[in-house]
């Protein structure tokens, strides 16, 4: 028997795990012969030490196996997904989920929760109230079968070893890791049972990856790992040098989702993203032939609004309100207290630190701590102006939703922190940087 301490010197010292050794680590996670702390210290070895390729194989199967794996026999379309690395701001699961199940692909996602300073997709649906994240495999199967699309956290059935593992990353500082998060994604999207997935690699101060180099080599290693595994994927490195959308939050996501899906706002760069990243769901699907073929099909889900109507339907499948398009407010709770952030000077927005504003709301209660804690889905901020924009003094920059008075003012203050102004215009960095099949 492999004691875990053993295993974690090998890789503590700079060594590759053998197939035995990686096994008995995800068994460990699984059945807890490997307890918090050595869960932890293992996560930093392999964080610190890296991982050959054929390691990060053999660990990603090894954590898809720990559970139920998907298979789709019943379904006469494609099932393709998408996954985000995590960004601030980035809700755009929800528009994708509503496109492309409009157009005719079958999307079961299996999504997560908040990850560090990055909001999470299950977070943000459980603001809704009654909305069930976790039905059991049957009724997922069925709910995709019936509407095509439904979104679900990870349940104890699919991967769950990396269900402990993504809870104790959170907390340790060890989230940042090509290796570990290959494993994270590629665990419980091919025990999905896709035929096709597109990942959405962040780059810029609100990534998890902050330089192009360890963007490009986490793109490569998803998609070196899943083509490997059978399923068609690619990756599309976007910008993360700035909140996506104009808002950051948990309730406050769901309601530029409703306002982007209705047709009432969208944020010019959200909703360029989400457009490449559906153009790449439904050419890789073979539903459209091309990028054109592929933008006509997203323009007419979203302008007839079968997109918006999708969305609502599988909100209210999965136990949330029947009119969440109509009344977004009225199955949410609202901040106590929502205030203006003003300008300080005159002047261009010249940049923001992302990570930052992620964590003053991570500090305000809206992500985690510690990876049992409860979120206030309310805090957040919104109506948060681009990188680029022109102000004077006093113009309002965004909108804080806080708990209470002194939550607000110091959430204001942490915002204008993060915040650069320039007495010049400035460039801006394009949302799509590169595509890795």
């Amino acid at each position: 028997m492999l004691l875990p301490q053993e295993v974690i010197r090998v890789k503590r010292n700079g060594g590759e795990l053998s197939k035995e050794q990686i096994q008995c680590f995800v068994d460990g996670i699984t059945n807890g012969q490997f307890n918090d702390a050595q869960v932890g210290s293992m996560a930093m070895a392999i964080f610190q030490q890296g991982m050959a390729t054929q390691e990060i194989v053999e660990f990603t199967q090894a954590m898809m196996h720990s559970g139920t794996v998907l298979s789709w026999p019943e379904l006469d379309r494609p099932v393709v997904d998408k996954h985000s690395t995590g960004g601030v701001g980035d809700k755009v699961s929800f528009m994708l989920a509503a496109i492309v199940g409009s157009c005719g692909a079958y999307m079961p996602m299996i999504a997560g929760r908040g990850l560090g300073h990055t909001g999470g997709t299950v977070d943000k649906l459980e603001a809704i109230a009654g909305f069930n994240t976790q039905p059991t495999i049957p009724e997922f199967k069925a709910l995709v079968k019936e509407l095509g699309i439904a979104i679900i956290g990870q349940t104890n059935d699919l991967a769950p070893a990396d269900k402990r593992l993504y809870g104790i990353r959170d907390i340790t500082a060890t989230v940042e890791s090509i290796p570990l998060i290959t494993g994270s994604i590629l665990s419980k999207k091919l025990a999905s049972g896709l035929d096709a997935l597109v990942m959405d690699v962040k780059v810029g101060n609100g990534a998890m990856m902050q330089n192009m180099d360890d963007a490009i080599a986490l793109a490569q290693s998803i998609a070196n790992v899943a083509n490997g595994a059978g399923v068609k994927t690619q990756a599309i490195i976007t910008d993360m040098n700035q909140v996506l959308g104009n808002s950051a939050g948990n309730a406050v996501e769901i309601i530029e989702t409703v306002d982007y899906l209705t047709g009432a706002y969208r944020e010019e760069r959200l909703h360029n993203v989400t457009v490449r990243l559906a153009q790449s769901m439904l050419i890789n699907t073979g539903i459209a032939d091309n990028e054109a073929q592929a933008l006509e099909k997203i323009n007419h889900a979203l302008d007839s609004g079968a997109a918006a109507e999708l969305f609502s339907r599988m909100i209210h499948r999965m136990g949330g309100p029947a009119d969440l398009l109509e009344s977004p407010w009225q199955s949410m709770t609202k901040a106590n207290v929502i205030q203006d952030v003003t300008a300080p000077v005159d002047g261009y927005i010249a940049g923001m630190d992302t990570r930052d504003i992620g964590l003053t709301i991570v500090g305000m209660g809206g992500g985690r701590t510690a990876n049992d804690q409860q979120i206030d889905h309310s805090v957040g901020f919104d109506q948060i102006k681009p990188i680029g924009t022109k102000v004077a003094k006093g113009d309002v920059i965004a909108r804080v939703h806080g708990k209470d008075k002194a939550q607000a003012d110091s959430a204001s203050q942490q915002y204008l922190a993060a915040f650069s102004f320039s007495e010049q215009a400035v460039e801006t960095s394009p949302e799509i940087y590169q595509v890795i099949d």
